[in-house]
């Protein structure tokens, strides 16, 4: 009896051992994801509720990125999908809640931030978004490409809760007011930068002067008849 308990745990060891490694496989191979038994899925349950996302049914996706974060709760990522999958079944609450949750666990992680993003503008949380494109703006990294793609959608409006975030991020940090002076300027609508450089000087933001003129002029040079309100604020910081 004894070698037999003994054969069998080794056998049990012997199952675990392989189903884990075909947990770890499906990171990168996803087709190892299916022949993963059920309560090891990790690597695998991502697989599986990304192939449910980019399926059909709604209700498939929810229960699968449902059982992704009960897996995995701590990261961001499997947040954003079942945000996403919430999104898609209806619950634009329940989702933008999730969001929430998903874009302070992911603040550092470029593609979490994007995912985010695109989230939240598909859910119509302009506040939201405006935070996300901040982070990649500040970031090297991200490409003015996506900026631009992303700042064109967002802040269009000058006078929108998009443009109103990004000026109260703007005026409550000095960090954040160089690089929205240089590089807002190649990847903003003009009247955007316009009306967040108003916005934010009127809620108490000190620009630094060189870079102020610079951008006025700038804006100038893209469209003489806008923004004379800006020429207000340099002259009373400047």
């Amino acid at each position: 009896m004894g070698r037999l308990v003994w054969f069998m745990s080794l056998a049990l060891l012997a199952a675990l051992t392989i189903s884990v490694q075909l947990d770890r496989q499906s990171a990168i191979a996803p087709h190892f994801a299916d022949l993963t038994p059920e309560p090891v899925r990790s690597f695998a349950q991502a697989q599986i509720a990304a192939r449910a996302l980019a399926g059909e049914d709604p209700q498939e996706a929810l229960q699968e990125t449902r059982k992704l974060v009960a897996r995995r709760p701590l990261p961001a990522e499997p947040l954003r999908m079942l945000a996403q999958a919430q999104i898609q079944s209806g619950q634009s609450s329940e989702g933008l809640t999730t969001i929430q949750i998903a874009a302070q666990r992911g603040w550092r992680d470029p593609a979490a931030q994007e995912a985010m993003l695109r989230v939240a503008i598909a859910a119509g949380d302009e506040r939201e978004a405006a935070r996300r494109y901040v982070a990649l703006l500040v970031r090297r990294g991200t490409s003015d490409d996506l900026l631009q793609e992303f700042g064109e959608i967002l802040f269009s409006n000058s006078h929108g809760l998009a443009t109103q975030t990004l000026a109260g991020i703007v005026a409550s940090s000095d960090r954040w007011r160089p690089v929205f002076l240089r590089r807002g300027m190649r990847v903003l609508p003009a009247t955007s930068i316009a009306g967040v450089i108003a916005q934010s000087a009127e809620a108490g933001a000190a620009f630094d002067c060189a870079l102020l003129r610079q951008t006025v002029q700038a804006l100038e040079r893209m469209d003489k008849q806008a923004h004379p309100e800006l020429h207000e604020v340099v002259r009373i910081q400047c």
